[in-house]
């Protein structure tokens, strides 16, 4: 019988204190990226659901690299969700004896880390898209009316 080698790993952050539309605004710009892309895009962003999000993607690492003992050169985040958590409800009081609702939205973040070195189907994909016989170079060449002497008359 033949055992296939685990490929993928996960992380799973559950309740936390943000709205599920604000984290998926964050999850949507990083999710197909490497390990390291994705941590400078995290680090650069301006948004306060950045850092539970970089937490995350960071043990996601540390769990491939104990678990698989994988390379995090070799990480690529293939799936990354957002899902919304139970709410919060608290009571304010207000004038004249009444009560204000105050609810806190929670959501639950998940992180799929999938090994592209272990991964059969991501080598022979690649590999057919470039194939080594194909020039690894090509010109580049640009027409510009303005710069190639061509004709500009302003009436």
């Amino acid at each position: 019988m033949l055992k296939k080698k685990k490929t993928e790993v996960y992380a799973l952050a559950q309740h936390i204190s943000m709205s599920a539309d604000k984290a998926r605004r964050i999850i949507d710009q990083i999710r197909g990226h490497s390990y390291e892309e994705t941590l400078m895009i995290l680090e650069l962003m301006p948004y306060r659901a950045c850092y539970p999000i970089f937490k995350l993607v960071y043990s996601a690492a540390a769990n491939a690299s104990s678990n698989m003992g994988s390379n995090e050169a070799n990480l690529l985040i293939s799936k990354a969700e957002v899902n919304k958590g139970t709410t919060i409800k608290k009571f304010k009081p207000r004038a004249r004896g009444r009560s204000y609702p105050i609810k806190r939205p929670t959501c639950h973040i998940t992180i799929v880390m999938k090994d592209i070195s272990l991964d059969d189907e991501y080598v022979e994909i690649n590999s057919l898209k470039n194939p080594k016989w194909k020039k690894k170079h090509k010109a580049m060449v640009y027409h510009d009316m303005y710069s190639s002497g061509g004709v500009w008359d302003k009436k």
